[in-house]
C-alpha cells in the first residue's frame, strides 16, 4: 500500500455530496485537498470546515470554479499549485441532472448535462495533465451507473455518463505511457445533495459520500503496478423503506 500523506488533491464541485465526502476521507488520510464549487463562498465555507473537522495538519482551501469553461478550470488548478506546490490527484466530480421526456427537454438544459458532466471532465483533465505528468499522479472521474445503463428521462443524463465512461477510458490508454493512472468510479444511489436533494434517514440504504471517499483512498493507494481502470459500486441491498 502506498503512503498518500502529503499529496495534493484537487475535486470538483467538492463543497458537498461525494466531493464533500472525498475530501473529508482524503483530509484523514494526511492529504491536502483544493475543493471547487461555482460559488466562492460555498467553497471556502466547505475548505474552512473541511480543515476545522480534520483529524490531521493537512488542509483545504476552497476554489471558485466552473467546469463549464477551460479558463476556471486551468485557473484553479494554478491556484492549487500556488499554494501547495503541485498536484497528485484530480477528481472530476462535479455533476448535475435534468430529468426529462426528450420530447419536453430543451436545448439549454440538454447543454448545461452535457458542458457540466462530460466537457467538464475534459477540461479537468487537459487543466491537470502537465502537473500530474510532473508528480506521476492520478485522474478519477465519478461516472455513474447510468454510464452503462439508460432509463427513461434520463437522455440528457445518460449522454454525458455514458460519454464520461467512455471518455475516461480511452483517457487511461492515452496517459499510462505517462505514467499517469486513470479511474472512472461509476456509483449507484447515493445519499448526497445531486440536484437539490437534502439527505435524511430515509436516505440510509444508499451508498454515502464518505463510501466513495473510503474508495478513492484505496484506490490511490494500491500498488502502482494495478491499474482499478473502471469500477461499479452500488448500494448492497435494495431500498427497503
Amino acid at each position: 500500500m502506498q503512503d498518500i500523506k502529503g499529496n495534493v488533491a484537487f475535486i470538483t464541485g467538492g463543497s458537498k455530496g461525494i466531493g464533500y465526502g472525498i475530501a473529508e476521507v482524503l483530509l484523514a488520510e494526511g492529504v491536502n485537498v483544493v475543493v471547487t464549487s461555482r460559488s466562492q463562498t460555498n467553497a471556502d465555507a466547505a475548505a474552512k470546515t473541511l480543515t476545522e473537522n480534520s483529524s490531521t495538519s493537512a488542509k483545504a482551501i476552497g476554489v471558485k470554479a466552473d467546469v463549464r469553461y477551460m479558463l476556471d478550470q486551468e485557473e484553479a488548478v494554478k491556484k492549487c499549485i500556488e499554494v501547495f506546490g503541485k498536484l497528485d490527484y484530480m477528481i472530476a466530480n462535479a455533476g448535475l441532472g435534468h430529468y426529462e421526456n426528450i420530447i419536453d427537454l430543451t436545448d439549454t438544459q440538454w447543454k448545461e448535462v452535457i458542458d457540466t458532466n462530460l466537457t467538464g471532465v475534459f477540461y479537468s483533465i487537459k487543466a491537470s495533465v502537465e502537473a500530474l505528468k510532473k508528480s506521476k499522479g492520478y485522474f478519477i472521474s465519478i461516472s455513474s451507473l447510468a454510464g452503462t445503463n439508460f432509463f427513461g428521462k434520463g437522455s440528457a443524463y445518460n449522454a454525458s455518463k455514458f460519454g464520461v465512461t467512455g471518455f475516461t477510458q480511452a483517457v487511461m490508454l492515452d496517459l499510462r505511457e505517462h505514467d499517469i493512472k486513470v479511474s472512472t468510479i461509476m456509483p449507484g444511489s447515493v445519499a448526497s445533495h445531486f440536484n437539490g436533494n437534502t439527505p435524511d434517514s430515509s436516505d440510509a440504504w444508499k451508498i454515502q459520500p464518505e463510501d466513495i471517499g473510503e474508495l478513492v483512498a484505496d484506490v490511490f493507494k494500491i500498488n502502482p503496478r494495478t491499474l482499478p481502470s473502471k469500477i461499479e459500486v452500488r448500494p448492497s441491498r435494495p431500498d427497503l423503506k
